[in-house]
């Protein structure tokens, strides 16, 4: 049974408050209202994609995808940004629903691919990717520059 779909601005209240759990779990100090905020831009302004997971009427997870461009296959890809399911309904398989979500709009938008980064850490998110059908791309380095406002 499907328990997921495209989020809207009527998500809005409970789409935040997972959002905020999310940045929580990460070490982000929480602030709903701002959440709530980044995430009405976001469909504004058509920047991602976001599909949630409900049951029985109340919100229970989350993916979120931002649009990136392959210049060598002259492509779009999905950067598959943020999943997160509530610690109350983890191991209901919203998780992998939610990544069914992900790989439908890769082949509805022509897309060549879902790329995402997970910590070595994550034993969760390591086990679950590959079962989703994901390869661990090992034949690159990853590099990051943060804009520390030198």
């Amino acid at each position: 049974m499907k328990n997921t779909r495209k989020a809207t601005t009527h998500d809005l209240n409970q789409l935040a408050e997972l959002f905020d759990q999310y940045r929580v779990f990460y070490h982000k100090e929480s602030d709903i209202p701002s959440a709530e905020n980044f995430l009405r831009k976001r469909m504004e302004n058509k920047d991602s994609e976001i599909f949630v997971a409900e049951e029985g009427g109340k919100l229970t997870g989350f993916v979120q995808l931002y649009p990136i461009f392959s210049s060598t296959r002259m492509q779009r890809y999905w950067l598959l940004n943020d999943l997160y399911v509530n610690e109350n309904h983890r191991g209901k398989g919203y998780s992998k629903e939610l990544i069914e979500e992900s790989k439908e709009l890769c082949r509805s938008s022509d897309a060549c691919g879902v790329l995402l980064e997970t910590g070595k850490s994550n034993d969760v998110g390591n086990q679950l990717y590959p079962a989703c059908g994901f390869e661990l791309y090992d034949s690159v380095n990853f590099y990051e520059w943060t804009n520390k406002g030198d």
